[in-house]
């Protein structure tokens, strides 16, 4: 994986050289060039949040001539972090990089997750890939039909592991449970490292999550929560072909406290569009088993508004908010 920047860590050699040239960058001002702005993300080191953000900073960097430092702010399915960048000072400084669920849905999920979407300035979406099924190989799980039939054979509700209350891994289960007719037990990890310890371990069988743990964790992929076959999987089975219409992606975007003037917020996002053009980007998107899906400020300020609304309609529904 690629390597850390901050909490007292390594940052990895790309990072290093950048890191030296920036000195010799123009910049708005010799104080400021000094300083490392921040990106915060809502989960821990080798999530595919944080490898991205550690691939925006490093082209960031010489873009904007001055440093970046990632920051892991982890806990309560995203919500400290977004509630850290909330209070900050709207002034570029600091930024949030997150996926869907802390923006889209822990707001109507949670009682008071402390903000709401409308607390934050989309700047621009990097990347999109639907949510897959997955299991550890040895599990004897092969279909959705093998999941339905050892979940129904089971004398106490089949775990599943998701990494917080009301994140997409977490509202997709439920969704899947409700649609077969299931009684499943939601177990909740800190991060998919931590889910990927609780497979070794036989804790769990069964989690929705980004296509990037997949290869990476040389695990089985049960199906895609797609509406269609995507290219990166072309032999997977989209969940509606193994007879559930169970659809579900995640995406992961970069935002900033809702009163960043808007200059800095273009500035922002113009980088953030070439940043991902970049063969660094392609490379490091490769490796997580995620399309490069660029959305500018407004078109994504458009996505959050309708995941918001959309997720708020599964919650309600399914009366799935959680009482406080």
């Amino acid at each position: 994986m690629l390597g850390q920047t901050s909490g007292g860590q390594r940052p990895m050699p790309r990072i290093l050289a950048l890191l030296a040239l920036v000195a010799g960058l123009a910049s708005a001002g010799p104080a400021r060039a000094q300083s490392a702005a921040v990106i915060v993300t809502s989960f821990g080191p080798a999530s595919a949040a944080d490898i991205v953000a550690r691939l925006l900073a490093a082209e960031f960097q010489p873009l904007l001539g001055r440093p970046f430092a990632v920051k892991n702010v982890t806990g309560a399915a995203g919500t400290i972090a977004v509630n850290e960048v909330v209070r900050a000072r709207p002034d570029g400084e600091t930024l949030l990089f997150t996926p869907i669920g802390p923006i889209a849905i822990q707001p109507s999920f949670l009682r008071n997750a402390g903000y709401k979407a409308s607390d934050l300035a989309p700047i621009c979406m990097v990347n999109r890939a639907p949510l897959i099924m997955m299991t550890p190989q040895g599990s004897g799980l092969r279909t959705v039909a093998d999941v339905v039939k050892r979940a129904k054979q089971a004398a106490a509700p089949m775990p599943y592991a998701s990494t917080g209350m009301g994140t997409t891994p977490h509202l997709s289960m439920v969704t899947f449970a409700r649609a077969a007719s299931l009684k499943m037990d939601h177990i909740v990890y800190r991060g998919p490292s931590d889910v990927m310890v609780a497979f070794q371990q036989g804790a769990v069988e069964i989690f929705n999550d980004h296509p990037s743990s997949v290869r990476a964790n040389n695990l089985h992929p049960i199906a895609v929560l797609n509406p269609e076959r995507v290219p990166d999987f072309p032999d997977l089975p989209t969940m509606r072909e193994q007879g559930f219409d169970v659809n579900f992606a995640i995406w992961h975007g970069l935002f900033a406290p809702a009163a960043t003037p808007p200059a800095v917020i273009a500035r922002y996002e113009a980088a953030c569009e070439t940043a991902v053009r970049s063969e660094a980007m392609r490379v490091g998107h490769e490796r997580i088993t995620t399309p490069i899906v660029f959305q500018n400020a407004r078109d994504f300020g458009a996505t959050v508004a309708a995941d918001a609304r959309t997720m708020a309609s599964v919650i309600e529904e399914g009366g799935l908010r959680q009482a406080e």
